[in-house]
């Protein structure tokens, strides 16, 4: 998966695994192009939570291991395979932010082919084949999976907001404006801004009730739907908006 932003939202690619891998643990990695990733074993997990809002009923999910960009696209990232900055302001080591999800699924391709990879979306219909073995941004389930990196806590970290200035920028702490990627301590799994700093777009459709007739295994979204889905709190959210399983 590879990490982004919009409008102060962050976006993210995964890469396929690679089949017969039989490590069963988080690993650090190594794109071909020199991207810092973490790869992450198959498993189940509760997605969701009780005590949240309406669209994050607890249920069961399993997703398959994949690989997740350590930290979320820089624009000196973006820049380089793009050509231009979408953000608001030229600085390398911060986020990129303000991008589309068509912007984030085409520097995707962008990076798929500069690796020799088979690109995962068809740019005229934006629809993603997830037999591909290049870079697309990760569905809910992968994201929240990688996010909790096996807690089942309100935060990676545990229940206690008083704790999220120490993890994450968001409105409390953050100056209203997003930091460089990667200033704050990583999850359990070595993932990095998985709270706050800049929102993060997944592959999925977004509907409220799409965890009712969610499979349990590798979901995958709506088949067709309105808005899209984006995770993790921003520099402009509150302790509820970063939690892991808020939508």
């Amino acid at each position: 998966m590879v990490r982004f932003a919009v409008l102060g939202v962050c976006l993210a690619c995964l890469l396929n695994p690679v089949n017969g891998d039989a490590v069963d643990a988080p690993r650090p990695v190594k794109s071909g192009s020199g991207v810092k990733m973490v790869w992450l074993p198959s498993g189940s997990f509760i997605m969701g939570d009780a005590e949240g809002d309406v669209d994050e009923r607890p249920h069961e999910v399993y997703v398959d291991a994949f690989y997740m960009d350590r930290c979320v696209v820089n624009q000196k990232q973006f820049m380089a395979l793009m050509g231009v900055s979408p953000s608001g302001s030229v600085r390398p080591a911060f986020p990129a932010e303000q991008v589309r999800w068509s912007d984030a699924a085409t520097y995707c391709n962008a990076r798929s082919v500069a690796e020799g990879l088979e690109p995962c979306y068809d740019l005229e219909t934006w629809e993603c084949n997830f037999s591909a073995a290049g870079y697309r941004l990760p569905t809910e389930a992968e994201w929240e999976y990688a996010c909790r990196a096996g807690t089942s806590t309100a935060y990676s970290f545990g229940d206690d907001a008083a704790e999220l200035g120490r993890f994450a920028w968001f409105r409390s702490n953050s100056g209203m404006r997003n930091h460089p990627v990667g200033k704050k301590p990583p999850n359990n799994w070595g993932l990095y801004d998985m709270h706050g700093n800049v929102w993060e777009w997944c592959n999925d459709f977004y509907a409220v009730d799409y965890y009712e007739q969610s499979p349990r295994e590798n979901p995958r979204g709506p088949a067709e739907g309105h808005a899209l889905a984006v995770r993790g709190g921003s520099w402009d959210s509150d302790e509820g908006m970063c939690r892991s399983s808020y939508r």
